[in-house]
């Protein structure tokens, strides 16, 4: 076997990891890059090999970041499955058109404004280049063994990061490898803690919070101050969140702040994101995947009012606060909560609120950076609303949690492969693995070719 690191070196995006085994072919996710332009330049590079040749795809998720190629590659020629647990499946569908529908939407924004470089503006695929790629969707349910390719045996378990995340493991009968994608939380508000695994001879694991651990703090009493305050200036809360996982994690901790008495049981909840409105259905559908009761999972479904037309959307900005706006995207990349930002960052009555790790270039990151101005359609933006970061409601495993885990292989794999962190993280998460638990580790470069002997 061979592995090739098509993405996820030195960056948090664009993960796909390539194996070979003989004549058989296997992408291991198949997600877009996302963030400074130079990444972003390589979603219109070819890759190092024809999409015809791949025989198969396995996905650990349905975020972007691990999926959002795949209209792409079906594009490009690839005939072959795509194999995910259930859930991810279900949740591909909503995602992918999503994202070809947004490409399309800023390339026909950017054109009618000119403020694009090129001329005319082009999406990277349409929605029905997505639409099209769901029918090579094959969902595999949870500890099913199967063979992707000839030669190559594969299993899915579950991670805990979201709504039907796995681990992937691939054997030949001999070399085993196992794929982390994104590793949940032990504590998930909603998800239940990621599976233990035994370990195989290969590691390749994710490092997005190597470099750092979550504070003690309850992300919960953080939120329900956050609201208050902004509330109190009149404001608005803007929450950027990733429209599937995120978003029913804010949606479940709102109902429990107005439950509990922290925030008022008046105060208008605005869920602008058709895409997060079908997910929390998926979550309702796959509820066995969570810790809710059934009341609970209907609470969370209520909380807000749900904003399905662009009119809509355009008249939230016209409105004062105080209320709350959860929109997709979480790093503020794209979609209806960026006209939002343009809308509300001038007001310093009002709080952008960021509930998760954002990737360097990314508008999230700059804006948690403390700029003063952020990029939006061409023009810069005065940023004078209160920015603030509950990093404690991120879906991934921080530094300590990952080695918690990694603790209980029953044994060290040959080579540990560190990959979906930025540089900084993913060298701190290489050295916590060497030093405490002694480990073989290797940090890949981008299309780096690695022998599984």
């Amino acid at each position: 076997m061979k592995i090739q690191f098509l993405g996820a070196t030195d960056t948090v995006t664009g993960s796909k990891y390539l194996i070979r085994y003989g004549e058989s072919t296997v992408l291991v996710d198949c997600g877009l890059f996302q963030g400074y332009k130079q990444l972003r330049l390589r979603n219109w590079s070819p890759l190092p090999l024809a999409p015809a040749a791949i025989d198969a795809v396995i996905l650990t998720h349905a975020h972007i970041d691990h999926s959002g190629y795949l209209p792409l590659l079906v594009r490009q020629g690839f005939k072959g499955k795509v194999f995910c647990t259930p859930a991810t499946a279900d949740l591909c569908r909503l995602l992918l058109p999503d994202a070809g529908h947004l490409q399309e939407e800023e390339a026909e924004y950017a054109n009618r404004h000119s403020f694009s470089k090129h001329a005319p503006a082009q999406p990277l695929y349409t929605r029905g280049d997505a639409e099209r790629c769901l029918k090579q969707l094959h969902p595999v349910p949870y500890g099913k063994h199967w063979q992707p390719a000839p030669g190559l045996n594969a299993s899915l378990t579950p991670s805990g990061h979201m709504l039907g995340a796995s681990f992937v493991q691939l054997d030949n009968g001999s070399r085993s490898i196992l794929f982390s994608g994104d590793i949940g939380r032990p504590n998930d508000y909603l998800l239940h803690a990621p599976s233990q695994m035994d370990g195989a001879d290969y590691l390749v694991v994710e490092s997005t919070y190597g470099d750092r651990q979550h504070t003690d703090t309850d992300p919960l009493l953080e939120l329900g101050q956050v609201i208050n305050r902004t509330s109190a200036r009149g404001g608005v809360v803007v929450i950027p969140a990733f429209a599937v996982g995120r978003a029913q994690t804010l949606l479940h901790c709102i109902r429990l702040l107005k439950d509990q008495g922290v925030i008022p049981q008046s105060l208008p909840i605005y869920l602008n994101s058709p895409m997060a409105a079908g997910a929390t259905q998926s979550y309702l559908k796959h509820r066995a995947e969570l810790r809710l009761s059934p009341g609970q999972c209907e609470a969370m479904a209520d909380t807000a009012r749900i904003v399905q037309s662009p009119e809509e959307s355009r008249q939230l900005n016209k409105r004062h606060g105080p209320m709350v706006i959860i929109s997709a995207s979480g790093m503020a990349t794209g979609g209806r909560v960026v006209h939002h930002l343009k809308a509300f960052a001038p007001d310093k009555r009002n709080t952008l609120l960021f509930a998760g790790f954002q990737a360097g270039g990314t508008r999230g990151a700059t804006l948690v950076s403390g700029a003063s101005t952020v990029r939006i359609h061409g023009e810069d933006v005065p940023v004078r609303a209160e920015v603030v970061q509950l990093d404690d409601l991120s879906a991934h495993a921080d530094a300590v949690e990952i080695l918690d885990w990694l603790r209980r292989f029953k044994s060290a794999p040959k080579q540990t492969f560190i990959t979906h962190g930025e540089p900084a993280a993913a060298d701190a998460m290489r050295q916590r693995i060497e030093r405490e638990l002694h480990w073989a580790c290797h940090m890949p470069f981008y299309l780096e070719t690695f022998d599984l002997v």
